[in-house]
């Protein structure tokens, strides 16, 4: 077998003990965000997730930026709206025409995994948006990433915290006009982003010095970029490498899914049914993060073709490695996975 040549050492493995369990410990704010209890359990309840401080700071930074409308806050200047979990904050379930929706799925797009939540969305022609992504439901987010879903899997990570993914961005489009005259708003903008953050102790770092520590932790990058982390114990279990290299499982899922007939398409899944065995052992052997990274690539290559094989490997994943609610919310998406109507309040 030609392995992937990505595995830690062993050393580094053995820093992944405890990536289940506890809520992470996470940098303590002097100030609390003045947003009743009441809303925070609403959305813990309705997400079934732990939101980070930040979160909340940031919904009080946006109000005094438009008290009448904090979710539009940053749409003149930077095109952003804030969405996902902010829409409970803003009290817009209340008023939504789907009196049912699926919190899983609200504003949940085509490659977000289930250790992603969309918490704010730009140009609608890319579907750019930004999230908090966790190794674990019951962990706090490790940092924030950017997808475009119109353009592929990719996750760009983008700082810690709300307050450094916002002006990651707004540099960026700093930049942008860097020909033109600087526009006013923008650079009042950054220099209200940048007080408040150093005002609350936030990092405006595009790699922090906990994002830097869970690099450690990746056991393996996977198709999206971001990563993945499993405990790994001090006899090296906990994740065994696939057979392939990325770029060649690339090729086997290209040829899948260019395949001119059914029965040519069932000779090209072969290498991949042999790996789903392999993975059978590896479970039985509680290398449980081989299913997880195989289950992560082919949801990422975004064919229907392994929609069956991506039920059967990150559900039973999660499952082992107690992540049960990404298991929950992996079903859900597979169900209902689609490239248009993210936003379940207005579907």
């Amino acid at each position: 077998m030609t392995g992937r040549g990505k595995r830690k050492s062993k050393s580094a493995q053995q820093e992944l003990k405890a990536v289940n369990g506890n809520v992470k410990k996470v940098k303590q704010h002097d100030e609390e965000a003045d947003v009743p209890n009441e809303l925070r359990q609403e959305v813990n309840r309705l997400y079934q997730l732990a939101m980070p401080e930040d979160f909340y700071h940031f919904w009080v930074f946006c109000e005094k930026l438009n008290p009448e409308d904090p979710s539009g806050a940053l749409q003149p200047s930077l095109g952003l709206q804030l969405a996902g979990p902010y829409d409970i904050l803003a009290g817009k379930h209340k008023s939504a025409k789907n009196s049912n929706p699926n919190y899983f799925l609200h504003w949940r797009h085509f490659y977000d995994p289930p250790e992603f939540q969309t918490i704010l969305v730009g140009n609608a022609e890319t579907q750019y948006h930004m999230g908090y992504y966790r190794d674990s439901p019951d962990a706090l987010p490790v940092f924030i990433g950017a997808n475009e879903a119109k353009k592929g899997c990719s996750l760009s990570q983008m700082g810690d915290n709300m307050f450094a993914a916002v002006r990651l961005f707004l540099s960026k489009r700093q930049k942008e006009k860097s020909n033109k005259k600087q526009d006013r708003s923008l650079c009042s903008l950054e220099e209200e982003l940048t007080a408040a953050a150093e005002k609350l102790g936030y990092s405006l770092e595009q790699k922090s010095k906990e994002m830097k520590q869970r690099d450690k932790k990746v056991v393996t990058k996977t198709f999206h970029g971001a990563g993945i982390v499993v405990p790994v114990d001090e006899n090296d279990v906990g994740y065994r490498e696939l057979p392939e290299t990325d770029a060649s499982l690339k090729k086997i899922c290209k040829v899948i899914t260019e395949a001119p007939n059914d029965e040519a398409r069932i000779q090209a899944f072969a290498p991949i049914q042999e790996m789903m065995t392999y993975i059978q052992f590896a479970n039985d052997e509680c290398d449980y993060g081989m299913g997880y990274e195989l289950g992560i690539d082919l949801f990422c290559y975004g064919s229907h073709y392994f929609h069956k094989m991506v039920r059967q490997l990150l559900p039973m994943a999660y499952n082992l490695l107690k992540r049960n609610l990404f298991a929950e919310i992996i079903e859900a998406h597979l169900a209902s996975r689609n490239q248009e109507n993210v936003d379940q309040l207005y579907a």
